[in-house]
């Protein structure tokens, strides 16, 4: 499984880039995010990335952030979302839109991307719900305290049952109100309180 490349940005199209790493070319299909953020050619790149195996073919997909590839696996999961859809949904939405327009059941949002249609979208929409938000640990608005406290504390919340959304909107509320040195267990109750309204 290759995880990741770090190396030099040969070319970027529409859809792909090559890194030399090494002296070996991987081509990488990405997100129309994932490239326009990439550097001119000759420009050093680091990429996740997640391999798919197919009886006729190896595809590497290349991310710019842990959320993107996860969101990216998640979507993959649906039926009827192969990789090149996956990645034609995060050109137009990043994760933390994603995750919002999933948790609302905004199918509108979703049908932006091209080749999803009504009915798909609403399939994404039902099938990754309570799935997305957790992708990098944290839900979209989260700023991340020393030692995790948030990210645990969302994680707590989402153990307990609740919606990503409404764990990350507890979770972030009683973030901002306790401040940045806050313990998990002051977060995790201050964020119960907050569920529970």
């Amino acid at each position: 499984m290759i995880a990741r490349l770090s190396g030099v940005l040969i070319e970027a199209t529409a859809d792909s880039a090559v890194i030399d790493v090494n002296g070996v070319g991987y081509l990488v299909l990405a997100s129309g995010k994932t490239l326009d953020a990439l550097p001119p050619a000759g420009g050093s790149v680091v990429l996740l990335t997640e391999l798919q195996v197919r009886e006729d073919s190896m595809t590497l997909f290349a991310f710019g952030s842990a959320a993107e590839r996860e969101t990216f696996r998640q979507l993959t999961l649906v039926q009827g979302v192969g990789g090149r859809l996956a990645l034609a949904i995060l050109s137009i939405l990043s994760p933390d839109e994603l995750s919002r327009a999933v948790s609302a059941g905004d199918k509108a949002m979703i049908a932006r991307a091209s080749g999803v249609g009504p009915k798909l979208a609403q399939r994404i929409a039902l099938e990754l719900q309570g799935k997305l938000g957790l992708a990098a640990g944290l839900a979209p608005g989260i700023a991340t305290p020393k030692g995790g406290a948030a990210a645990d504390a969302l994680s707590a919340l989402a153990n307990l049952g609740f919606k990503p959304a409404e764990a990350s909107a507890a979770v972030a509320a009683a973030n901002e109100e306790l401040g940045p040195a806050a313990t998990l267990d002051a977060l995790v109750r201050l964020a119960l309180r907050k569920a529970a309204k």
